[in-house]
């Protein structure tokens, strides 16, 4: 069963997660793929509710979303189960099939093709509305320095951000 919930009373507790790694779920071509993130945003854009992810240029989830232009947000009530975690945050769904691995239980998405997550049950679905990649002079030196190291730069090392807009917000309960 799915509980409807409000985007916005839910928000503290999604943006806490966000810091802690929470699960973006792709799915293009008959192959479902999650990574950890632990860059997003909530928001208001264009009058719509957003959830934006940056993903790596060089991940599978890029490629997947240039596919499919869709993607949920899974954040745990609670932690994170340490094997999902450490499954979905260090191995690449190119090389494995991590939904079979783990023994992920899908449930279809009401909005969009990409699934929710029964073990990591409050879900944003979302729909790419605009995406950006990032320009190496825009980020500070800093930020440079310390996300973008010399020697990587070329090797897909930068973001996309991928503005998805929230079309459901729910909670898979039992």
């Amino acid at each position: 069963m799915k509980k409807q919930i409000d985007v916005w009373q839910y928000a503290p507790q999604i943006l806490e997660a966000v810091g802690k790694g929470v699960l973006m779920t792709t799915a293009a071509n008959g192959v479902v793929d999650s990574m950890v993130i632990g860059w997003g945003t909530l928001g208001i854009q264009w009058k719509k509710p957003l959830f934006t992810a940056f993903v790596r240029q060089s991940r599978y989830t890029k490629e997947l979303l240039d596919q499919n232009p869709e993607f949920t947000i899974n954040v745990p009530l609670g932690e994170l189960d340490s094997k999902i975690m450490s499954v979905c945050g260090s191995k690449s769904g190119r090389d494995m099939d991590k939904v079979a691995h783990l023994g992920l239980d899908l449930v279809a998405g009401e909005t969009v093709s990409v699934p929710a997550i029964r073990q990591v049950p409050l879900t944003l679905e979302c729909k790419v509305i605009y995406r950006q990649d990032q320009v190496l002079e825009d980020i500070n030196e800093e930020n440079r320095n310390r996300y973008y190291r010399e020697g990587t730069r070329d090797e897909g090392d930068f973001h996309t951000a991928f503005y998805g807009q929230i079309t459901a917000a729910y909670i898979l309960e039992d």
